[in-house]
């Protein structure tokens, strides 16, 4: 399975990108907006944060689900008996943001946001008919004024070799949201499960921004854009020592927002998170 990073700028990006995102459950795009110097500012100063005690002071809330995950309240996949090899912290337009960092990821969440909602509309204009009538609304308005779109700044430390055996910084999974706006991380090793029941690499070098389905889009196209599944191997050799900076920005509709006949959005977030064992 090949996927095949989309410019931007090409007239026919809309296409081609929504193309991929039905055949592979991924859209890889370069040339995008997002700007990487604010991105590589995030990347240290989080780093650097996560470095600190002061991570501990915004333990995160248990309701509303915002601040600091440490990696052994980390989530555990669908499946799964370990937990990942991770840390995180959790950002929400309305929720706890530390101090001891600049408002970066406050102004990427926006940027993200912003780019998102044209993703979500080519992803619109580039349905069949049929799964276009099946959307309970436009698909860029169910995320419009939503303060559940989360923007997740995940840690993985580098590894020491003392890891319960079996664990993995992130066991295979599908994302619960719309769509995942993902800027590629400080080190490779995203993979996803093909329609062949082989694992792939994901192309994520420097620059490129990664975009995958979510169930909750998977839902209300009735699979026509699946939510694949994905994981993120852990390192070996030199890289097995380096930390992994990641930001994923996970696209929420709002709670009341219908995906289908089964499921509003509410309804089905609250069923995952309480599979995922932090609910």
């Amino acid at each position: 399975m090949l996927i095949q990073p989309v410019d931007y700028r090409d007239p026919d990006a809309a296409r081609k990108f929504t193309e991929s995102l039905h055949n592979t459950g991924f859209g890889v795009l370069t040339n995008h907006p997002l700007s990487q110097d604010l991105l590589n500012t995030i990347y240290q100063e989080w780093y650097d944060f996560y470095q600190t005690d002061a991570k501990n002071n915004y333990h995160y809330d248990k309701e509303k689900m915002d601040g600091y995950f440490s990696p052994k309240v980390s989530e555990t996949a669908k499946g799964f008996e370990k937990r990942d090899l991770k840390e995180f912290y959790h950002i929400y337009p309305t929720g706890r943001y530390p101090t001891e960092v600049s408002d970066a990821a406050r102004r990427y969440y926006d940027a993200g946001s912003n780019l998102a909602k044209e993703l979500l509309q080519w992803v619109e204009d580039h349905s069949p008919a049929d799964v276009k009538a099946g959307y309970s609304m436009p698909l860029s308005d169910m995320i419009t004024d939503s303060d559940l779109t989360l923007l997740r700044v995940l840690h993985y430390p580098p590894l020491s070799g003392d890891e319960e055996p079996g664990a993995v910084r992130a066991a295979a999974h599908g994302d619960i949201n719309l769509l995942t706006v993902l800027p590629a991380a400080t080190q490779a090793g995203l993979q996803v499960l093909g329609k062949d029941d082989a694992w792939h690499d994901v192309p994520c070098d420097f620059g490129m921004l990664i975009v995958n389905i979510g169930d909750m889009l998977h839902e209300a196209s009735g699979g026509y854009y699946p939510s694949t599944i994905h994981r993120v191997l852990n390192p070996s050799g030199e890289e097995a020592k380096k930390s992994r900076i990641s930001l994923p920005l996970f696209l929420h509709p709002r709670p009341d927002v219908k995906l289908s006949e089964r499921y509003t959005s509410g309804s089905y977030l609250q069923e995952r998170l309480r599979e995922l064992g932090v609910k």
